[in-house]
């Protein structure tokens, strides 16, 4: 059971709400982030852009789009996993020179880490 947000816990809408079961994360009606959350069929100030959860509070008016669900990535089942004492997925390589030669690289690049 979900508790109601406190009073003005939204920005000035206009009086307008979406309708119908709107709650969970969906693309960003507004167009400046990849995702946001509507609660009680609200926008909130929870966004979402590459995973990375943070708060930014909708603008004032109604959304410009409208509300897509965000449909979930399936996760992983371990089958493409490998651990390290499975003999029979083969040896494991390591090539000591690309090695050297990779850390040589972000050095010049990068320049030294103090």
């Amino acid at each position: 059971m979900h508790a109601r947000p406190p009073r003005g816990a939204y920005p000035d809408m206009d009086g307008w709400k979406v309708s119908g079961e709107s709650a969970g994360m969906v693309r960003d009606p507004y167009c400046i982030h990849e995702d946001r959350y509507f609660s009680d069929c609200q926008p909130t100030r929870l966004v979402r852009d590459a995973s990375v959860e943070c708060y930014d509070p909708p603008p004032p008016g109604p959304p410009k789009t409208e509300l897509a669900e965000v449909r979930q990535s399936q996760t992983g089942d371990g089958t493409d996993l490998r651990r390290a004492d499975d003999r029979s997925a083969g040896p494991a390589i390591y090539d000591k020179n690309a090695a050297f030669w990779a850390a040589l690289d972000s050095v010049a690049v990068y320049g030294p880490m103090n």
